[in-house]
């Protein structure tokens, strides 16, 4: 299988997992999310990484392109590849993959952290929020003896 291929790959599974989840194609679902953006707030957090993974996807294609014409390039004197192309490379494949992985955990309602939000976007639409408990307002107390130099004050 190609690097194309399995780059097409990642894109295509992933579009493949949301249309499944939210039942309609990627086009459906983001005339959806645009016609009401707040009525299923996963479904506009996927809408909007999905975009933002097609473009690293479109980035790292280009940075491949880049790389590949200067490692097929036969001028003796053309710079080799140069690490600045490496690095781009590596950095549109860790974008293109972070963003991935966000795409995955927001589609899997028992991966970690997503019954904490779950709770929370329930309890927003219900007009209350979950609160921390407050931080207390009062010094801790000192200690009944002053401390004396050299010595502690615990004993």
């Amino acid at each position: 299988m190609s690097d194309d291929a399995i780059s097409a790959d990642v894109v295509g599974v992933l579009t493949e997992h949301i249309e499944a989840r939210f039942g309609m194609n990627m086009d459906q679902l983001k005339a959806a999310v645009a016609a009401a953006p707040t009525a299923n707030p996963t479904a506009t957090g996927v809408v909007k990484w999905h975009g933002m993974l097609l473009e690293a996807q479109a980035a790292l294609e280009r940075a491949e392109h880049d790389l590949l014409t200067v490692l097929h390039n036969p001028d003796p004197d053309a710079a080799g590849p140069s690490q600045d192309l490496l690095d781009r490379v590596d950095a549109a494949v860790t974008a293109r993959d972070g963003r991935a992985m966000y795409i995955r955990w927001a589609l899997d309602p028992h991966a970690a952290g997503q019954q904490d939000l779950i709770a929370e976007r329930q309890a927003r639409s219900r007009g209350t929020r979950r609160h921390s408990p407050a931080a207390p307002t009062t010094a801790p107390a000192r200690p009944a003896t002053p401390a004396q130099p050299g010595r502690s004050p615990v004993r």
